[in-house]
């Protein structure tokens, strides 16, 4: 079984989280972005969960800056020129992978392939592909 939403927007990383007291704080700008990560998955897929090993494809699409020429903005669109930005790729997977526990899989260590890359886009977003392996 294969899955497929898109997350509209600037990507976003996950957030470190605080301490305070003892307990640790996960951000409200990661929280919020784990509900809209959720929000999409469902409205694209109507809970489905996938079962066993998954495989998981993420494409972070960046928007182009304003002040590129057009030079450098069809290198950027035709992606000889990708995105060396924050957030990291690391922090992204995680926030999409973290969100997805108990929805589109039971843990995300149940995933145990990640293909991810960053790109520029005139349409900032997320791609998530998720895919049962087997």
């Amino acid at each position: 079984m294969k899955v497929s939403f898109t997350v509209p927007g600037e990507p976003t990383g996950k957030g470190r989280p605080r301490f305070y007291n003892g307990h640790s704080i996960t951000p409200s700008k990661t929280k919020s972005y784990e509900a809209e990560v959720k929000f999409w998955y469902l409205h694209e897929n109507k809970g489905i969960m996938l079962d066993g090993e998954v495989i998981a494809d993420i494409k972070a699409y960046y928007q182009i800056p304003k002040s590129a020429s057009k030079k450098k903005r069809q290198q950027m669109l035709d992606g000889e020129i990708r995105p060396t930005k924050k957030p990291d790729l690391d922090n992204v997977a995680k926030a999409i992978l973290d969100a997805l526990n108990g929805l589109a899989y039971h843990d995300d260590s149940e995933v145990v392939e990640l293909n991810i890359g960053k790109y520029w886009s005139d349409n900032p977003r997320v791609e998530v592909t998720l895919m049962e392996r087997g």
